[in-house]
């Protein structure tokens, strides 16, 4: 039986994966929070690891706070580089497999066309800094390793965009939403859904990859769907980032090419509404 580790025990992803392998028969899965092997503490890291001996990690942790690690440097590059340092290495020096979750804020957002993996990186944001150093110390360690890129991370569970669009809509008969940053939404249960696939696959191929759902939306775009969808009758008023000040700079553009895992792992990918529609079944 494969011993299996997440960490980000209370992560979007992680309560998806934890969802869907209650009943694995093949794998047991153990999912790893802060007080379990905290991602702030390499020597945690480096005891648990020893203690318990996985043979697969898929490392769903970060800091994902995208304004507040503009301020947070050290702690947000801690959870997101050096303890994926300490893990790479680790994966590596004992013939362990590795899934890492990165992020479409690798890119400037200066493209015009759906951004493949092997693109130019040039993260403007201190959170995507922090995500590309993880994804170059893995291939440094040259481990064993999977990275898989998202964007837009939604699902039932935790903080997200979703949730709190549902939130402001019920409160308020009128608010505003960027329309001029343009992505496709991740559903976590689909993401979750692919890494099961990738874990079962007979033939495990390494390297960077991309995933989110299939589409091309702004958040206004997605703002509008939601309303649509739960029959709510807020107005959505589309504005630019501009007119939305964030402490971190986003990318205006961060539309992921998915061909590469959909030929590699033979994925199936949803349509961005298909999903949305799906999880807002399961927020009721």
């Amino acid at each position: 039986m494969k011993k299996i580790l997440v960490t980000g025990a209370n992560g979007q992803l992680s309560s998806e994966l934890k969802k869907l392998t209650k009943k694995s028969i093949n794998s047991k899965f153990t999912f790893v929070g802060r007080d379990d092997m905290s991602l702030e503490d390499n020597v945690a890291i480096t005891r648990y690891l020893n203690i318990n001996k996985p043979d697969i990690i898929i490392n769903a942790g970060a800091y994902t706070a995208v304004d507040k690690a503009e301020s947070e440097k050290e702690l947000s590059e801690q959870v997101n580089h050096y303890s994926v340092d300490i893990i790479s290495k680790w994966s590596t020096k004992n013939n362990a497999k590795l899934i890492h979750i990165s992020t479409d804020y690798v890119f400037d957002g200066k493209s015009n066309t759906p951004y493949k993996e092997n693109d130019p990186t040039s993260p403007i944001n201190w959170y995507g800094e922090t995500k590309l150093r993880s994804e170059k110390t893995i291939k440094d360690n040259a481990t064993d390793a999977v990275v898989i890129r998202t964007s837009w991370v939604y699902s039932e569970y935790g903080n997200n965009f979703v949730k709190t669009m549902l939130r402001l809509m019920n409160k308020y008969e009128e608010i505003s939403v960027v329309d001029d940053q343009i992505g496709t939404p991740t559903y976590a249960l689909d993401l979750a859904r692919v890494l099961i696939n990738i874990i079962e696959s007979k033939s495990w191929v390494p390297g960077v990859f991309h995933y989110s759902n299939e589409g091309k939306i702004s958040w206004y775009d997605f703002a509008v769907k939601i309303a649509e969808l739960k029959k709510l009758n807020c107005k959505i008023n589309p504005i630019s980032s501009h007119q939305f000040p964030t402490i971190a700079a986003r990318p205006n553009y961060s539309l992921l090419d998915k061909n590469k895992i959909s030929k590699t792992y033979k994925v199936s990918i949803p349509k961005w509404e298909d999903s949305l529609k799906e999880c807002l079944q399961l927020i009721n």
